[in-house]
């Protein structure tokens, strides 16, 4: 086995995410860089590389981003992976610390997508399933339905997960959404793919995050208070055209017993979770891939408040994808900067008592038979 060494997250960064038809990708990027930057006490010349993950930022995103505030001439790596974009950018810029390669490097995520005038994400050439509407909210919906049928949760309880989202989200001035809503409101909300409603569902938006990371032999160089990442897994989904339980999605439990073995950890250590909650069957569903609980007792946690903020394994302090918001790109490096905060204990309101050990889960994009393109799990510590 290849030895790695110990890298740190030694500053972060992120814009607020909402709709901002104002600013150009590159307005919206530099920011939450610069921000990185200070806080952890790195100069623009001390980055040894950097990476971005976007889908439809364009290409050259990094480069052109960068130059502006100084730096080029370095290694910049440009990524699309889907909603895994940022934080396989993330993965990519852990490596390069802990194979020894680099010391110091820069991971963000940036996307616009006011730019594409609303509605549906552009269509991939050659993608079957979505030339025949299975896009994201019909998937969502019918591994509701499934979970349903398999396991007797609830509408009911999906919306508990909206409405404990949207009241963390309060607490976060980065959020695109900051109200709280009842679960009438979310059940009487304008129905999107039966039985999920519009807030069941994420918004999208624009926004961008950025963290440093570092070596964590020289982290104490830099006034940054360090969090070390313990472990750091990225996998893709399998292609396979006969059946799938929608219930259970595969490529997330997979990465889930990979992050663990190698961080040496079970699903009970883990003090503080950000997960992909693009959908409110999502979260559910990642509970249990993340062994949060057994599968199909998703429904059972959110009625014992397990995930709340005072709860057993808090999930989404944040306000999570559906309601900080879901600038794909961003969204993974957006969860990191969330988990950094909770394991620093500046998270104010939303602050998780004693938090030690955080989570970052994200996945996203689909190839046949309902798996996912990618998914990164990433595991920090104080």
């Amino acid at each position: 086995m290849v030895s790695l060494r110990g890298v740190s997250v030694i500053g972060a960064g992120m814009s607020r995410f909402a709709k901002q038809p104002e600013l150009s990708i590159i307005d919206l990027a530099q920011p939450p860089i610069l921000d990185a930057l200070e806080d952890a006490g790195v100069t623009p010349g001390q980055v040894q590389a950097a990476y971005c993950g976007s889908v439809f930022g364009g290409s050259g995103l990094g480069q052109k981003v960068l130059k502006g505030i100084g730096i080029s001439g370095i290694p910049i790596l440009n990524l699309e992976n889907a909603c895994s974009s940022g934080s396989s950018a993330f993965r990519e810029a852990w490596l390069a610390v802990a194979s020894g390669i680099h010391d110091v490097t820069l991971a963000f995520g940036a996307e616009k997508l006011t730019a594409l005038g609303g509605g549906a994400y552009p269509l991939g050439e050659g993608d079957i399933e979505a030339d025949q509407g299975i896009l994201m909210p019909a998937v969502y919906a019918m591994r509701a339905r499934r979970h349903m049928t398999e396991y007797g949760t609830t509408i009911e309880q999906l919306a508990k997960i909206a409405v404990k989202n949207h009241s963390n989200s309060v607490h976060n001035a980065q959020a695109q959404y900051q109200r709280e809503y009842t679960l009438e409101e979310v059940l009487n909300s304008r129905m999107v793919a039966d039985p999920l409603t519009l807030l069941h569902c994420c918004p999208t938006g624009d926004g961008a995050a950025a963290v440093v990371l570092a070596a964590t032999e020289f982290a104490d160089r830099f006034h940054g208070k360090p969090v070390k990442v313990r472990a750091s897994v990225l996998q893709s989904g399998l292609f396979k055209n006969d059946f799938r339980d929608m219930t259970k999605s595969d490529l997330s439990y997979r990465a889930a017993a990979a992050v663990y073995e190698m961080a040496g950890l079970g699903p009970e250590d883990i003090d503080v979770a950000e997960v992909h909650d693009a959908f409110t069957i999502g979260e559910l569903m990642y509970y249990e891939a993340l062994g949060f609980c057994a599968p199909g007792e998703g429904g059972r946690l959110i009625d014992e408040g397990a995930t709340e903020i005072t709860g057993r394994i808090p999930v989404n302090p944040s306000g999570g994808l559906l309601s900080k918001g879901h600038p794909v790109g961003a969204t993974g490096v957006a969860q990191i900067v969330e988990i950094t905060g909770q394991l620093r204990g500046t998270c104010g309101r939303r602050q998780v008592a004693g938090a030690r050990i955080g989570m970052t889960h994200c996945t996203g994009g689909g190839v046949a038979g309902f798996d996912h393109i990618a998914c990164t799990i990433h595991v920090f510590e104080q």
